[in-house]
C-alpha cells in the first residue's frame, strides 16, 4: 500500500473527483434528472474509485500489461467530453434547482478532469523504461 499517495496532489486530485461526482449524483438522484445525468455520474465515481484503488495498492505495478496512466489520461479526456456535453444540458434544460446544481457540480467534474489529464499527460514518458507505471506524485 502506498500511504503517501492520498496526501500526494494526484492522489487528492483523484479523491476530489470522486467526491464531486458522489455530489453531482446525489444532486441529480435527488432532482430525477434524466438517467444520462445520473448514469454519468455514477461510472465517473465508481471509474474514479477503481483508479484511486489501482494507485494506492500499486496495482499498476504488478499489473503491467497496461500503460496504465495512458489507460487514466483516456479515461479523464473521455469523461469530460461526456460531462461537457451531458452537463451543459443539465444547466441549460434546469428542470429544477437539483438538476441545475447537478450539472454545475458536472462541469466543475469537468474541470478536475482535464486538470487531472494534463498534470498526468505532462509526467507520462512514452519513450520511458515500462517498469515503473507509477504516476509522478
Amino acid at each position: 500500500v502506498d500511504s503517501g499517495f492520498p496526501r500526494s496532489p494526484r492522489g487528492a486530485l483523484k479523491l476530489a473527483r470522486a467526491l464531486v461526482a458522489a455530489v453531482a449524483f446525489l444532486c441529480f438522484v435527488a432532482s430525477r434528472a434524466p438517467g444520462a445525468c445520473t448514469a454519468l455520474a455514477v461510472m465517473e465515481a465508481a471509474i474514479t474509485v477503481l483508479f484511486f484503488l489501482l494507485y494506492l495498492l500499486r496495482l499498476d505495478q504488478k499489473l503491467s500489461w497496461l500503460f496504465w496512466p495512458l489507460a487514466d489520461v483516456f479515461n479523464s479526456v473521455i469523461a469530460a467530453l461526456f460531462l461537457l456535453v451531458v452537463c451543459l444540458f443539465a444547466v441549460i434544460v434546469k428542470t429544477n434547482n437539483g438538476t441545475l446544481a447537478g450539472g454545475v457540480f458536472g462541469l466543475v467534474l469537468l474541470v478536475l478532469c482535464v486538470v487531472d489529464a494534463v498534470i498526468l499527460f505532462r509526467k507520462i514518458s512514452i519513450d520511458g523504461p515500462r517498469g515503473t507505471n507509477t504516476p509522478a506524485k
